[in-house]
């Protein structure tokens, strides 16, 4: 039995199902727990790490609110943990409009990886993101000879991070369906 950490990037996630699902389901139904024991199999789960940053309430309070109760129950799942970055409103220019950005969410998740390989948390890390730029991180996680697994969504996946990787897992429909509830 091999100890395992699950580190999701919770808006490639996100952005992940609403393109397989569109707005027919919600994230709220998704059951987390359920996926990440399928993912950890028969090993054990040290811990799981979810990256996001919180809504601006100002913008859509009932999107806040609705994104405050879905991060309530991830807190409900064991060893979970959440782990909020910034979001950042930036103006279009030449207009009254806005834009969010979210920032060190994929920094945060590079440090979590790196320093949990190097104090031996864990035997393989779980990287569910699609993002390149998380090679760097993977490169020195091996070299802790630590099983690296990348979990992807087709539109968002880097070629290059999945050669890095020991193994990685395209999330589908066919394979995401078991796991609303």
């Amino acid at each position: 039995m091999e100890k395992v950490s699950v580190f999701i990037d919770g808006n490639n996630f996100y952005y992940g199902l609403r393109l397989i699902y569109g707005k027919n389901k919600s994230l709220k139904k998704f059951n987390f727990e359920k996926f990440i024991n399928f993912l950890v199999e028969n090993n054990e789960l040290v811990e799981t790490y979810y990256y996001n940053a919180q809504l601006d309430k100002s913008n859509d309070f009932q999107k806040f609110l609705s994104q405050k109760e879905f991060f309530n129950k991830l807190k409900q799942i064991p060893n979970f943990n959440l782990v909020l970055c910034k979001l950042l409103k930036r103006k279009i220019p030449n207009s009254e409009k806005y834009y969010y950005v979210l920032k060190e969410d994929d920094i945060n998740m590079a440090v979590n990886i790196v320093e949990d390989a190097y104090d031996n948390k864990f035997d393989i890390a779980i990287l569910i993101s699609g993002d390149g730029d998380f090679v760097p991180a993977v490169k020195s996680v091996k070299k802790r000879k630590k099983k690296i697994i990348n979990i992807y969504f087709k539109k968002s996946s880097s070629r290059n991070l999945k050669q890095h990787c020991h193994k990685s897992l395209e999330l589908n429909k066919d394979l995401l369906d078991e796991f609303f509830d």
